[in-house]
């Protein structure tokens, strides 16, 4: 029987059908509901035994959860939605009736707690008993008891406590909705994990922690897009897995995300143009298949292209990691906007140009925090879920990790085309710990202004061709234990051979012809050296002087020397030797004679 769709007045009770014994299908939507027939107890049971119900969509307001439903047990398809029925939730439905595969209560105003039948339900596909007043957890057994479920929407109600894991077993799950509760905790790594066939995730409008920990899950697969329907997201921490395929576009909903960390897996393409959110500080791609145009900050990866001017714009960014790709261009101005960066590492690409001298207004700097502090600075508890990288300081090869990270800061360049001067406003970066600019065509002095470093512990220059002496005031750095300037030009003196500098090998210097003192040869005029070590800075010689006129005169000997034994030894040799002296003096004399002799006779 089917009377959707009408005006017709409808009592709750369907006590007028309760003879027609054949009766299975009874759809009445979009009527009116009213409880003008009051339900006796003295009335049987109804005589029909119904397969499918739908009343919803029906004006009624203030009528009770029809009574006759106790009676029924062959349900398949029920919808009972936007009556405001009065009364408590009805659990006693699902265990009732175990051929139930749909369930619609929605809009209604039922209370009370939600329970589960105590055997599993397997037949059970969708499940909707949003907007009432439902009270109370979500049972920790649902994905036991229901595993069939691929819709399930609680939303709207009063719901508290977690969500349960167990919410993980059902492999077919599709959509999930428990947004508009009170639910408080994590959202549950079994969730993410068990639940591969999942499309829509809603939980806004809660109590729920804003972050999404998967690290080192074996997860596969194309990362969701229901993942961008979680907008209140400030965390997405899915490292060290097995996903692949493109970033979700959905991801540009994201507008709260602060730190995206999906590197290590097998993801390919690009991020999204359209992901842009103001708030982002960290994200980590690195270690994928990104081979497309560059739109983030991304490492080991295949990126190329230049470095985009709208870096400047990210001015919550705390970490740019751009190493190992295959980035040219110059290194974009815009980056000295980052007023917050942390760490800068553009290192193993082509990039060339000069270092930009804007980083004095650049403030890199470490976060100082006790383990304390771990749970109020989301920065560190991010890299606590593993974000990786290699790191060089104080001879460790660090990886970027836990509570380490945090209290680093860097400035990468290396291997790169660099050209020009080093700025001397890198010594303004006061509290830099790492600076590494080797590998590249870098010119001219080291900077004095390098002693600033005060927190420095891994300086290297090395690669470059530099020249002139080592500063004097690089002593000052009591925190230095990582020193190279191998492979350059440099001459004189090397530092005295005291305190962190007597812990660096020739190795540190090694490469330089003219440099000379501990743990390199000592030098062959110290008063000299020791007193040009004090020197002028201004000094751009390439080369020292006193060493230059002593290996060309020795270098000048030995030529001379070669040539008269050889001729002494072979006859041959010696004619052909004597035969070119005479035609080159016979020639010489012709040129003479005919080009200056001859004009002194015309007078």
């Amino acid at each position: 029987l089917r009377l959707s769709d009408n005006h017709f007045r409808i009592p709750i009770s369907l006590e007028p059908l309760f003879n027609h014994s054949r009766l299975k299908i009874f759809h009445a939507k979009n009527n009116q509901m009213n409880a003008e027939i009051t339900e006796s107890h003295s009335l049987t049971a109804p005589n029909f035994q119904l397969q499918s119900l739908s009343l919803s969509s029906s004006y009624g307001d203030g009528v009770t959860f029809p009574k006759f439903l106790y009676h029924q047990h062959d349900l398949e398809y029920v919808r009972l939605s936007h009556i405001k029925m009065n009364g408590e939730f009805p659990n006693w439905l699902l265990e009732n009736n175990t051929k139930l595969a749909t369930l619609f209560l929605v809009n209604d105003s039922l209370a009370g707690p939600f329970w589960l039948p105590i055997h599993s339900h397997k037949r059970l596909g969708i499940l909707d008993i949003s907007n009432n007043n439902i009270r109370g957890h979500i049972p920790v057994e649902i994905g036991d008891v229901l595993p069939s479920l691929y819709v399930f929407n609680i939303s709207m109600n009063a719901l508290d406590g977690s969500i349960p894991s167990s919410f993980g077993n059902m492999k077919f799950l599709q959509l999930l909705d428990l947004s508009n509760n009170q639910l408080t905790g994590e959202i549950p790594e079994h969730l993410a994990v068990g639940c591969v066939n999942l499309q829509f995730l809603m939980l806004s409008n809660n109590s729920l922690k804003e972050g999404l920990y998967l690290t080192n899950n074996s997860l596969s697969g194309n990362i969701p897009g229901w993942l961008g329907n979680l907008t209140w997201l400030i965390h997405i921490i899915m490292p060290e897995n097995h996903l692949e395929g493109p970033i979700p576009v959905e991801f540009c909903q994201l507008y709260s995300l602060q730190i995206l960390d999906i590197s290590d897996n097998n993801i390919s393409g690009s991020l999204p143009s359209c992901f842009h959110p103001l708030s982002i500080e960290q994200v980590h791609l690195s270690k994928n298949m990104l081979h497309r145009q560059l739109k983030r900050d991304l490492s080991y990866n295949l990126l190329n292209g230049s470095i985009p001017d709208w870096i400047g714009e990210l001015s919550q960014l705390s970490h740019l990691i751009l190493g190992h790709n295959n980035l040219e261009g110059e290194v974009p101005v815009q980056l000295c906007e980052l007023n917050q960066l942390q760490l800068l590492d553009l290192s193993n690409n082509s990039l060339h140009g000069s270092i930009p001298p804007c980083f004095d207004n650049t403030t890199l700097y470490e976060s100082y925090n006790n383990s304390s502090s771990l749970d109020e600075k989301f920065e560190i508890s991010f890299f606590i879920e593993g974000p990786q990288g290699d790191f060089t300081t104080k001879n460790i090869a660090y990886i970027y990790q836990g509570k380490v990270l945090s209290l680093l800061s860097g400035l990468y360049l290396s291997c790169n085309k660099l050209i020009g001067h080093i700025p001397p406003q890198i010594g303004n970066l006061t509290r830099i710990q790492t600076l590494n600019l080797s590998y590249n065509n870098l010119t001219g002095l080291i900077p004095s202004t390098f002693s600033n470093l005060k927190h420095i512990e891994s300086l290297d220059l090395s690669y470059n061709k530099l020249n002139g002496k080592i500063p004097h005031q690089l002593v000052e750095l009591k925190t230095l234990e990582v020193f190279s300037v191998a492979y350059n030009n440099l001459s004189g003196e090397i530092l005295e051979w005291t305190a962190q500098f007597a812990t660096f090998n020739k190795s540190s210097y090694e490469g330089n012809t003219f440099l000379c003192g501990l743990p390199l040869p000592i030098c062959r005029s110290p008063a000299t050296m020791s007193e040009a070590s004090i020197g002028n800075e201004r000094d751009d010689n390439l080369i020292d002087m006193d060493s230059f006129f002593i290996t060309f005169t020795t270098s000048y000997v030995i030529v001379i020397f070669a040539i008269v034994i050889i001729l002494y030894v072979n006859s041959y040799w010696r004619r052909r030797w004597f035969y070119f002296v005479e035609m080159w003096i016979t020639t010489c004399y012709y040129f003479v004679v005919d080009n200056l002799i001859p004009t002194r006779f015309c007078h």
